[in-house]
């Protein structure tokens, strides 16, 4: 095995990468693989060290949640070379998932000394990469509010009540929707697009998308009351409310532009951009090696 660099987020997880480190050190000298560890100290930083250490390490693992892997996925790609490893230590773990990697450290590692990799898509949103999924609508609002209250509740039910807040103050918006070139008018509760299956921890809001399938895939959800979104939400957990063809919309294409001439909230893999600008997201082929579950 060749060696491999770690980039540790050591906030991750609440504390969960951190604790990591011995687990990965005592698997290295028993497996005799040369290795080293580096801590992040700053938002961002995991990018710089990627990318500044492909020279020395071709694979590089990202130790912590969505956000590390997408930082240290971003240094990959910029340098043009290297591949990704992630050993999931974070809160939700979606793109782990997507990857078919175990959600236990030590199972994790297992993958990662296996070394089979593939080359998966990445999308491009208003010059960001976008490894798993961004949206706007419900979500996202969702999802601010969830950060604002972990301030006082940290803990899951944090969630819970960021939902029902934004269940009785969220107002549906029309946008008009061009997908690959065929132009869609909606009132919208909520819009998702990417490569990944699930986000937010595990909801499956797009259950048919592949990282590997040269497609970028969109879920609408449309026409439906705010009472009506806490009925459908729990279907998501199993990516079931594509049944519900009333409201739900499913496609396929090479891109996706939501016009857009309001400020909005966009959701980019868990981090919430404020724009007014139009939201354009297009597909790059096979551009990211990453480390993979081979099962």
């Amino acid at each position: 095995m060749e060696k491999l660099l770690f980039i540790v987020n050591p906030t991750a997880g609440a504390g969960k990468a951190k604790k990591s480190v011995k687990l990965i050190e005592e698997r290295m000298k028993r497996e005799d693989i040369e290795y080293k560890i580096i801590f992040t100290n700053a938002p961002k930083e995991a990018t710089t060290i990627a990318q500044n250490s492909i020279d020395e390490y071709r694979i590089i693992v990202a130790v912590g949640g969505d956000g590390t892997v997408n930082e240290v996925a971003k240094g990959i790609i910029n340098k043009g070379r290297g591949v990704l490893g992630v050993l999931p230590c974070g809160t939700g773990n979606d793109y782990s998932k997507a990857l078919g990697i175990p959600q236990k450290v030590e199972e994790a590692l297992d993958v990662i000394l296996m070394g089979n990799t593939k080359v998966v898509d990445v999308g491009k949103i208003n010059g960001y990469n976008i490894f798993n999924i961004a949206s706007v609508g419900f979500d996202t609002e969702v999802a601010m509010r969830t950060n604002r209250i972990k301030k006082t509740i940290k803990n899951k039910f944090s969630y819970l009540f960021g939902t029902l807040v934004t269940l009785f103050s969220y107002k549906k918006r029309k946008f008009d929707i061009v997908i690959d070139d065929v132009r869609y008018t909606r009132n919208l509760v909520l819009l998702a697009m990417g490569k990944g299956k699930c986000y937010g921890g595990g909801l499956q809001i797009l259950p048919m998308a592949e990282l590997t399938d040269g497609q970028l895939h969109v879920c609408l959800v449309r026409n439906i009351s705010n009472l009506g979104i806490l009925f459908l939400f729990p279907s998501i957990f199993k990516g079931k409310h594509i049944r519900f063809k009333k409201y739900v919309e499913i496609f396929s294409a090479k891109k996706i532009v939501v016009e857009n001439s309001e400020e909005i909230n966009l959701n980019i893999d868990g981090e919430i951009f404020q724009t007014k600008e139009n939201i354009t997201i297009e597909i790059e082929k096979a551009i990211l090696e990453v480390i993979s579950n081979p099962t």
